[in-house]
């Protein structure tokens, strides 16, 4: 005991911890996933709009709402592809055949508008989990990683590992099942959305142009058909003494539910220019990290040729400034045919938040 500091105060560990009963969840009776089609029929290139009722009794867990989708590659003219056919979908189709997604609870808008939604759900699925996730779990979106190097690449030897094993899922025409999460604010967070509360969702398509790429040299224009998509969203039934003891709550308050904002923003730069600088990038809350990505501006707007998520090495200065101080203190200063750009790839890992993590990326 003379070795016990004076600060410290003594513990029982939990295996001697042998009377104590575990507590039991009664707030949450019972869980249901429930399927919502869209408001209208699938025609063309329209938006899905999918409408979720309020009622007494459910609250919605939006953490674990799902999107389903059933599509297809045909030709133009509708037709089926050719069993060789050099056309796939761009990565992460789940997400990247919709431009836009704009959430609304109640008859307020709460999602940002832009189209910038692919990237947006790419990026920050790429920088949240594991290799080892993305290759399990979110194949079921369609995801498999484009080989670096070759990320425009169409042909099968040496060629781009993502796209063949994509062209292979569509080959033909084949039917693709896709299922994954949306990439909005609120659905990334894990306290249920009181019941009563009506919610809107709609999915601006992407042009095909953006979600399909078939390389140099295909005459063939190629078309995405959504064959049927619906929305699988899990309903919770929670008791009554805590849909009473809410009620109340919020006859003197309002219910809170805090968020990680990602706002996205473009910027073009000219070609040829040398210099960018980008004022006022932030007004009012700063963001606690940023992360920059260049394209090229056909890639962007959908170009058949160009793989859209070809993020360029188009850089070798960047620094911010915050109230006049530069962040870093040393700037980045990248030279990426020398291969010198730990620094880079360091701020990454630590911004992400997966420095000294195992497993990362």
């Amino acid at each position: 005991m003379a070795f016990i500091h004076c600060g410290s105060e003594e513990c029982v560990k939990s295996e001697l911890d042998l009377f104590q009963i575990a507590p039991t969840q009664t707030s949450i009776e019972k869980s249901v996933y429930i399927e919502v089609p869209p408001l209208s029929a699938l025609t063309g290139s329209a938006p899905l709009e999918f409408f979720i009722a309020g009622n007494g009794e459910d609250y919605l867990d939006l953490n674990n709402t799902l999107l389903y989708v059933k599509c297809k590659i045909t030709q133009e003219d509708g037709t089926d592809i050719a069993q060789n056919a050099r056309v796939e979908l761009v990565n992460y189709p789940i997400a990247s055949i919709f431009s836009q997604l704009d959430v609304t609870l109640g008859d307020r808008l709460i999602s940002q508008s832009n189209n910038c939604y692919p990237y947006r759900a790419l990026i920050e699925t790429m920088l949240n989990y594991s290799f080892e996730t993305l290759s399990l779990q979110f194949s079921s979106g369609g995801f498999y990683k484009d080989t670096a190097g070759q990320m425009d690449t169409t042909l099968v030897n040496p060629g781009n590992k993502g796209f063949v094993k994509r062209a292979l899922l569509t080959a033909e025409s084949k039917t693709l099942d896709l299922l994954g999460h949306l990439h909005a604010d609120i659905f990334f967070q894990e306290k249920l959305l009181l019941n009563g509360v009506d919610v809107k969702i709609k999915l601006t398509r992407n042009k095909d142009s953006f979600c399909l790429m078939s390389g140099e040299g295909v005459a063939v224009r190629f078309k995405l058909h959504i064959d049927s998509a619906s929305l699988f969203v899990k309903k919770m039934k929670v008791a009554p003494g805590i849909r009473l003891a809410h009620a109340e709550a919020l006859l003197t308050s309002t219910a809170k539910y805090p968020v990680d904002r990602v706002n996205m923003k473009v910027f073009s730069i000219p070609t040829g220019a040398r210099v960018s600088n980008q004022d006022n990038l932030f007004l009012g809350q700063l963001p606690k990290m940023v992360v920059m990505g260049l394209v090229d501006n056909d890639a962007f707007s959908g170009s058949f040729t160009k793989n859209p998520f070809h993020f360029q090495h188009y850089i070798n200065f960047v620094a911010l400034y915050v109230d006049g101080e530069q962040v870093p203190s040393k700037p980045f200063q990248p030279d990426f045919e020398a291969e010198n750009n730990v620094r880079e790839y360091m701020s990454l890992v630590q911004t992400a938040g997966k420095h000294l993590q195992d497993p990362s990326w």
